[in-house]
């Protein structure tokens, strides 16, 4: 089976964005997804078949109070305001194809963590629904800036934390083709969180949590570790930024993120044909 694997990493995603409206011009089509944070965000629009529509509403509403601030945080506890985000904009303003979502065969996953126990959890989105978008909030749900996101007997935060880049997972379910779009260059290495010290004081009745917090790095460093040897052997494509994308988690210039997101399609141009190759 064919699979798709998208890492977070907040206006990163503007880079996979692109990758993904590439692949989708070229009817390049996945059995399976799987989204993490900004991957989830952004992937689900595969799903649904809408190009353009994760860098349109962006630039369109990146300097929208209600978006993105600190006004927002301050407000109501989430840096990205979760009604305008994930009500207003799916339901309104550019609203999403919950039923071409539905009807598209290919499978979508998301990935959050349980604050109770610090685990990751592996959501599969049926129907693009209210509750699949709050799962999907919740892979999003950035520690320290962001509430968590309660769903059913789940509080959950931003998957991120316990499986950056789902491979194992995607490989564990029966995918044998994957590809795998980081945001991140070559070379790339984690370091520990530099707002630990305070995390360390606001997440001291969520033990589990904070203990997956700061062993994030090392998790990650080895997930990078795996995958630099599963793509050697030429058993994953991976398509990653040549160079730090140095974007900044939240942006107010739509030319900033028009930028990186060309940058992803340039990367989805270089590289389609060897996809194309790779997924036969």
């Amino acid at each position: 089976m064919k699979g798709l694997v998208l890492e977070g990493g907040s206006m990163r995603g503007m880079f996979s964005s692109g990758i993904m409206d590439v692949f989708m011009e070229n009817g390049i089509e996945f059995d399976g997804a799987v989204g993490v944070s900004a991957g989830a965000i952004f992937g689900c629009n595969y799903k649904s078949k809408q190009i353009g529509r994760g860098v349109r509403y962006n630039k369109k509403y990146c300097n929208h109070p209600e978006y993105a601030s600190f006004r927002s945080l301050i407000k109501t506890g989430d840096i990205y305001g979760a009604d305008f985000c994930y009500r207003k904009i799916p339901e309104e303003l550019d609203v999403f194809d919950a039923e071409t979502f539905k009807n598209n065969p290919m499978e979508f996953y998301v990935v959050a963590t349980d604050v109770d126990t610090g685990k990751p959890i592996y959501h599969k989105c049926s129907d693009g629904g209210r509750n699949d978008i709050e799962w999907i909030r919740a892979s999003a749900a950035m520690p320290l800036v962001t509430r968590y996101v309660n769903i059913g007997k789940y509080s959950l935060s931003d998957g991120g934390t316990t499986d950056s880049i789902p491979v194992k997972f995607m490989i564990n379910r029966g995918y044998d083709k994957l590809v795998v779009i980081l945001t991140q260059p070559y070379g790339f290495v984690k370091k520990p969180n530099k707002f630990l010290p305070i995390m360390r004081i606001t997440m001291r009745d969520k033990p589990a949590l904070l203990k997956a917090v700061e062993k994030r790095h090392i998790m990650y460093n080895k997930t990078l570790s795996c995958i630099e040897k599963l793509e050697k052997s030429g058993k994953i494509f991976v398509i990653r930024p040549e160079c730090p994308l140095n974007i900044k988690a939240v942006v107010h210039d739509p030319d900033e993120l028009e930028r990186v997101y060309q940058l992803g399609r340039k990367a989805g141009e270089k590289y389609l044909d060897k996809v194309k190759e790779y997924l036969k």
